[in-house]
């Protein structure tokens, strides 16, 4: 379906998946809450109405099985993991509108009241299926206090998951050669009473529903083979004592992926109970811009069982899912009982400014890349691009204009300039409407390159003596550029970006500017500037890669305890595996790879058939997580590609675009399909290598 561009007349909600109230937050998981918190502020930006919502997890096996382990009760175990996030959140700059959790009276009233419709309209049945049981313990074990084998893949698999294989949903019953992870004994299936949600007959609704959602093409993609395959009813209750009652049964829970999501719903109620512009029933009842930021283990949850719901009881349905890849330490995923992690307190404690690690977090790679952190590449760009870009551009105008004119130099912005942040403006509108933080960053940055070019160019210091008049027109134009960067990168790094703000002499707070306010007139006066960013050390990155760099080693020597669940969020749901797949050919080592010793012919170099090829179309392949299959025209051809691209580009923007291929590469077959070629990539994020110039399809490079 057609939707208009951001902003609309229409209130939108951003929500970002619930962290479970089962342990400390890292690096991981603040990815997902930084990057909607930062889409949020940036549709307030473009003057979207918006309100950024969420809520702690308080339910599911999760929780049971640690508050167990503590010895208290779920609720009191639950509550105090909430209020540690209600405190470190806006440590980060993470500045929801509401957050609340799902074991409070409005989630748990809204959520009987939207299964009992569900019932009504005849989408939830009653049947008897096998549950897995501990006779050992005389309990049934629901989700997480059952593993192993899924039927799927034949990976290590939790009972509602496959965690570490295929990341498919598992149903009560699925899970094959059971283990209760209370005994670590064999489990038996038993039958029990549970009750369906009727996913199968929304097929065609899904479809649809798919074809016109926004957000990141892994979100759109994967739920289709979901479908093809057959879409499986929804088991939707549990045997725990730990949830909202199923209404009318008190023998038996809700799922907690019933409850979790409908607290974004509930959440919003509760915010627009103290906002009297702010409309909830417009959001989801109505016609308002719902945007989902999750991680991508749980799309499934997002695009297929959470729409249907939706639509199952009338509401309105999400414009868009954007869906985060993982951090990832040395290529492998972040796993908390091993503590190979950089926690979100250990990341304060190191002394660095949050905005740091949200412009960091925000800006590498694209939203649905994984993205492999070490403190080299935070340090690389850190300095790169907020101290010698960004930094040194502000700090260098306006203390000249401080010094020279005690603010803006009273003269007319130059056409040229103008030209530029109208440009940057428009970047970072399509990048909004696009879903790409990167985009949003790089709008500002790229609007501070130019500054340091343009002042540069101009030397005013050698002006203000015998050409006053240009020198000020020149400043003045430098503080316009500097005004408009601290708009477009307040998203990103908020902290700042107010520091930033302030140090122009601007009324208000730049929260309440506008992307129009970036050709707004700058303050006459202002005093002297500080400096923004401070550059990050060597030495301070070699202590920090000693000390990541044990926790590694420590990891690799750390067995994981048996039926031990990791501390994930519904945001990023962790395995100890997630990290790139060997078939991106990407190296995992934190630098560059060293040069080879062994050294070819030029006649071997010779024998390498490199041609300029275009990318006619691009699909993901089924099965795999990061294959996608190519169409290539090589000039006398068009050749099939299978490439390791899959979760590092948007398949969708790939037609078009050049590239290179080495066209006499032998043939070989992936996932079944079949290769020819290898197109050439640079980089962890596979940078697609292509020409400056206009050389033509076909030709050969040499």
């Amino acid at each position: 379906m057609s939707r208009e561009e951001f902003p609309t007349d229409r209130p939108a909600v951003v929500t970002c998946g619930l962290p479970y109230a089962n342990g400390d937050l890292h690096i991981g998981h603040l990815r997902g809450y930084i990057g909607a918190d930062a889409f949020d502020r940036a549709l307030e930006a473009l003057g979207q109405q918006s309100a950024y919502v969420c809520g702690s997890d308080m339910h599911g096996t999760p929780v049971a099985v640690n508050a167990e382990r503590e010895g208290v009760d779920p609720e009191t175990f639950a509550l105090r993991w909430h209020e540690r996030y209600e405190e470190t959140f806006p440590e980060f700059g993470v500045d929801f509108d509401n957050y609340g959790h799902t074991h409070d009276a409005t989630n748990v009233e809204t959520t009987v009241e939207i299964v009992r419709t569900l019932e009504e309209e005849g989408h939830v049945y009653e049947r008897e299926i096998q549950v897995a049981y501990d006779p050992d313990a005389d309990q049934y074990l629901p989700d997480r206090y059952v593993v192993g084998t899924c039927p799927y893949c034949g990976a290590h698999a939790r009972g509602d998951e496959c965690d570490e294989g295929c990341q498919r949903h598992l149903e009560p019953g699925e899970i094959e050669e059971p283990r209760s992870s209370i005994t670590d004994n064999p489990a038996e299936y038993r039958e029990r009473s549970h009750r369906f949600f009727r996913v199968s007959a929304f097929e065609e609704f899904l479809t649809e529903f798919l074809d016109g959602l926004e957000g990141t093409s892994n979100a759109r993609n994967q739920p289709r083979q979901w479908i093809e395959d057959g879409l499986q009813d929804w088991c939707i209750t549990r045997d725990m004592d730990w949830g909202i009652d199923y209404p009318g049964d008190d023998d038996l829970v809700l799922y907690v992926w019933v409850d979790a999501p409908i607290e974004y719903i509930s959440s919003t109620k509760q915010y627009s109970e103290g906002a009297d512009e702010y409309d909830w029933e417009e959001v989801w009842t109505g016609d308002g811009e719902i945007v989902h930021v999750i991680g991508r283990d749980i799309i499934q949850h997002h695009t297929i069982f959470w729409p249907a719901m939706l639509e199952g009881v009338g509401y309105n349905t999400p414009r868009a899912v954007a869906a985060t890849g993982f951090i990832t330490i040395d290529g492998k995923g972040l796993s908390t009982s091993r503590n190979r992690a950089i926690w979100a307190r250990e990341y304060l404690d190191e002394g660095f400014h949050p905005d740091l690690l949200r412009y960091y977090l925000t800006t590498t790679g694209g939203l649905q890349q994984d993205v492999d952190f070490t403190w080299t590449a935070f340090q690389e760009k850190v300095n790169g691009e907020l101290v010698g870009t960004v930094g040194n551009f502000l700090y260098r105008s306006l203390l000249f204009a401080h010094r020279n004119y005690g603010g803006t130099p009273d003269a007319e912005l130059t056409p040229e300039v103008r030209a530029r942040i109208e440009d940057a403006t428009e970047a970072f509108h399509e990048a909004v409407n696009d879903y790409s933080l990167r985009g949003v960053g790089r709008a500002a940055v790229r609007l501070a390159q130019f500054g340091n070019e343009y002042i540069q160019r101009n030397e005013p210091w050698k002006l203000t003596d015998d050409e006053p008049e240009t020198a000020a027109r020149v400043i003045r134009d430098c503080v316009q550029i500097a005004k408009a960067v601290g708009i477009l990168i307040y998203p990103i790094a908020p902290e700042k970006a107010q520091r930033l703000w302030e140090q122009l002499g601007e009324e208000g707070t730049v929260a309440d500017a506008v992307v129009e306010d970036a050709l707004g007139a700058p303050a006459r006066s202002f005093g002297e500037p500080g400096e923004l960013f401070e550059k990050i050390e060597d030495d301070r990155v070699e202590e920090l890669e000693a000390k990541l760099e044990a926790k590694i080693e420590a990891a690799a020597n750390d067995a994981e305890p048996a039926g031990e669940d990791e501390t994930g969020t519904d945001a990023e749901t962790e395995s100890d595996e997630s990290g790139p797949d060997e078939a991106t050919g990407m190296t995992d080592t934190d630098g560059l790879e060293p040069l080879r010793e062994e050294r070819i012919s030029f006649d071997d170099f010779q024998e390498l058939d490199v041609r300029v090829g275009r990318i006619e179309a691009a699909e993901g392949v089924d099965g795999a997580d990061d294959l996608a299959r190519l169409e290539v025209d090589v000039g006398f051809e068009t050749r099939q590609v299978v490439a390791g691209i899959k979760r590092l580009h948007d398949l969708e923007e790939l037609p078009g675009e050049k590239c290179i291929l080495l066209a006499n590469m032998e043939p070989a077959e992936l996932f079944g399909v079949e290769s020819n070629g290898m197109i050439l990539a640079a980089g962890e994020e596979a940078d697609l290598l292509t020409t400056h110039g206009d050389a033509e399809v076909g030709e050969k490079v040499r």
